[in-house]
């Protein structure tokens, strides 16, 4: 049973808009990823820079109510995963929920969700590439953020085997090390139980400002639906590969933020600068704060590459449906990738690199990939149980945690996050009087 269709009355979309990824004006990319590719894509967006820098901001939100926090974020997680691993499962197609909320729901939510994704993980690639910069030389952060964009986006214009391998390295090498962190601090004597404990420092809202900000840590766990086309018998490998990805963060996450708490307790944390080396050498293990920063710089390197990898087909799809310049639809002929819309992403990450905050830039991307997130579950509630529709309540209850996470984020992360929105629905309007009156002229 097929969904709604895309094309507004009165046929106002451009000629080709709707037609399907291997119509003759819309290149096919490669279907080349497996299971063990696909989650390890997902690890490598989540096993990010995310766990090393995101713990402080959110430890200073949520207090001693941190573990609440992670587990309300990863509750939103899960209902977010399960109900995008539904909708990539109907609709294989590179975009993600710019695709679900196209055809569920129609173009003006698709085009919203498409343009919240693009904006906000921009956003992650910035701040994943001055994280890269801050660990490996912190005197030259932003000159090493510009050059790690752009070495890892001409990986990624060379294939997307090739990325899911450089990826599969990376996080082989961040598990190593979170590991070494959670057993130095879980042997130390420096561990107490009093670090765990709730003090009652945390208001409701504290915990889901601290969940919202957590999420940044989560958002790449629906990665793979973004690389829909380009996965092996999709029905079968997105709903498989997306819970196992987030279940495997979900725990690494919730151990190594034990034993940090565990060693540092919620009000040192906050104030850590760099959390897991401080927990490291507060643990009595100084000489595992170096490998705790090149872990930091290899976490942010593979978080970069795969977020590259997700902005870009995003755009593409767009592109296809020229809801961004059609030049960026490209597919390369001998590498199957589109080579065009990466060179684009990558060209603005580089800029913003260069010029933004990395904290503000965490709020600003987890209030746009909630938004993102949102109008999944709204999709996922239009399928019917003949198309392998999740329980009812968990495309509701992701909608719901999907707008308090973003509702109590840090208030500039909001107000800027509601800017960008606004000018992605207003270009959408304008968008369409334009194709309108070009219609009637024809």
């Amino acid at each position: 049973m097929s969904g709604p269709t895309a094309g507004p009355p009165g046929g106002t979309e451009p000629p080709g808009a709707s037609d399907p990824p291997g119509h003759p004006g819309h290149p096919s990319l490669k279907r080349r990823l497996g299971l063990t590719d696909a989650v390890v894509v997902g690890l490598g967006a989540m096993l990010g820079a995310g766990i090393f820098a995101v713990l402080a901001p959110a430890a200073g939100a949520a207090g001693s109510a941190l573990p609440a926090a992670l587990a309300l974020a990863a509750a939103v997680a899960y209902c977010n995963a399960t109900s995008s691993a539904r909708l990539a499962a109907r609709h294989p197609a590179a975009g993600g929920t710019y695709v679900y909320g196209r055809e569920r729901l129609g173009p003006f939510w698709g085009h919203l969700a498409g343009w919240a994704f693009v904006v906000g993980k921009t956003a992650s690639c910035a701040a994943m590439a001055l994280t890269v910069g801050a660990y490996a030389w912190p005197a030259h952060a932003s000159a090493v953020a510009v050059a790690a964009t752009v070495a890892l986006t001409a990986v990624n214009c060379v294939g997307v085997r090739k990325s899911a391998g450089v990826t599969r390295a990376v996080v082989a090498v961040v598990l190593a090390v979170l590991a070494a962190v959670v057993v130095a601090c879980a042997t130390s004597g420096a561990a107490r139980a009093a670090g765990l404990a709730w003090h009652g420092d945390a208001s409701w809202y504290g915990t889901a400002q601290g969940a919202g900000l957590l999420f940044f840590a989560f958002a790449g766990y629906a990665r793979v639906a973004t690389l829909g086309e380009e996965v092996r018998a999709p029905e079968r490998t997105i709903p498989r590969a997306v819970p196992l990805a987030l279940g495997i963060a979900l725990a690494v996450y919730a151990a190594v933020t034990t034993a940090v708490l565990a060693v540092l307790g919620p009000e040192r944390l906050a104030r850590a600068a760099a959390p897991l080396a401080e927990a490291a050498t507060a643990a009595g293990a100084a000489w595992l704060a170096p490998v705790v920063r090149v872990g930091a710089a290899v976490a942010a390197l593979g978080a970069l590459l795969a977020l590259i990898l997700g902005v870009s087909r995003t755009a593409l799809a767009m592109a296809r449906d020229r809801n961004l310049p059609h030049v960026l639809a490209a597919v390369h002929p001998r590498f199957g990738v589109p080579h065009r819309a990466e060179i684009a992403v990558g060209a603005v990450v580089a800029v913003l690199a260069a010029t933004v905050d990395v904290r503000g830039a965490i709020g600003f991307s987890s209030f746009g990939v909630l938004v993102y997130y949102a109008v999944a579950n709204a999709a996922a509630l239009t399928l019917v149980a003949a198309e392998g529709r999740p329980p009812r309540v968990v495309p509701v209850a992701g909608l719901a945690g999907c707008v308090l996470l973003a509702f109590t984020l840090p208030l500039h992360s909001v107000v800027w996050g509601g800017v960008a929105l606004t000018a992605g629905a207003v270009l959408h309007g304008l968008r369409r009087v334009v194709v309108r009156r070009h219609g009637r002229r024809a």
